[in-house]
């Protein structure tokens, strides 16, 4: 790995170590076994940051999500519509990349030593599919069809797949609590199976629940060819000589699809472009959008 990649990485982690401690900083719900419930609560953050974190000063967009459908008057949060279009419009999946506590997870756990790395499973482009279904299925069509006799739904993707509530909510709870120690059960066994595989996964193949499972990833991924934070490729200065394909550990063909939806904006084909000498790849940031704004003025989007 050259030296470029390594001080993008370096520098990556303590950012995302730094956003992790700034919002998971309820030091008193750690030391007690609870949850932080004040006003912050009420708010959003970019990550899959689970609400019942004893830590969390914020609450989880996807647990958000689900939890308007699931209500028994079900209707459109504004508030969600707008979190979701502005995180994305934005900076798309640079959130996945810097500011998610999973994602800082699974990227500690790949630099464990194996005697092996995995680039991709066989059938990669097709495994990825998988998260678009779990937004589909988990986060929206059970929550708002299947309900109790009361007329509501529940929160499905929270309650049976997310590995992030049960690293970040469930084993600290579960340790320092006795009462939720006695009350755990099968489901949490089961969730506890899904985080133990993905755990030892993320050691050889770089973050597979970012690659193949996560809903929230799905969502910022859509807005990853418009959002403000984008790469720019310079097809003139660029030679063709696969430094960035090499050092993306997404396999996203960096140098034929630079914004892809799989891109997690790490920084690490931009800084191999640079260190080889090409510069054709770039970071645009929201200064250099004036196309956006072309685009705005030829349109009537204006008007409406």
């Amino acid at each position: 790995m050259r030296p470029a990649r390594i001080a993008t990485d370096q520098f990556r982690t303590w950012v995302q170590i730094g956003f992790a401690a700034i919002t998971n900083g309820y030091a008193k719900g750690f030391a007690d076994g609870t949850v932080y419930t004040g006003p912050l609560k009420s708010y959003c953050l970019p990550g899959l940051n689970c609400y019942s974190c004893p830590g969390a000063l914020g609450s989880c967009p996807i647990g958000a999500t689900q939890a308007v459908i699931a209500t028994r008057n079900f209707n459109i949060s504004y508030y969600l519509a707008g979190f979701f279009l502005v995180m994305g419009a934005l900076l798309g999946r640079f959130v996945c990349g810097w500011l998610c506590p999973f994602g800082l997870a699974e990227d500690l756990l790949y630099k464990i030593p194996a005697a092996k790395k995995i680039s991709a499973f066989p059938g990669d482009r097709y495994f990825r599919l998988i998260k678009y279904g779990i937004l589909l299925l988990f986060v929206i069509l059970l929550p708002m069809l299947v309900l109790d006799i009361a007329g509501q739904g529940k929160p499905w993707f929270c309650k049976w797949i997310c590995p992030s509530g049960t690293l970040f909510a469930g084993w600290p709870l579960v340790l320092a609590n006795e009462g939720i120690r006695r009350a755990a059960g099968l489901l949490f066994a089961w969730k506890n199976l899904i985080l133990i595989a993905l755990i030892l996964l993320s050691i050889f193949l770089y973050r597979p629940f970012c690659r193949y499972l996560c809903p929230l990833g799905a969502i910022y991924g859509l807005f990853n060819p418009i959002s403000l934070y984008r790469h720019n490729l310079d097809s003139e200065k660029c030679a063709k000589c696969g430094a960035c394909q090499r050092v993306c550990r997404m396999n996203v063909r960096v140098d034929k699809e630079p914004n892809s939806a799989e891109c997690i904006r790490c920084g690490g084909c931009v800084a191999a472009c640079r260190a080889n000498g090409a510069g054709a790849l770039s970071v645009v940031g929201f200064h250099k959008q004036k196309r956006i704004m072309k685009f705005y003025e030829k349109s009537d989007i204006l008007n409406l």
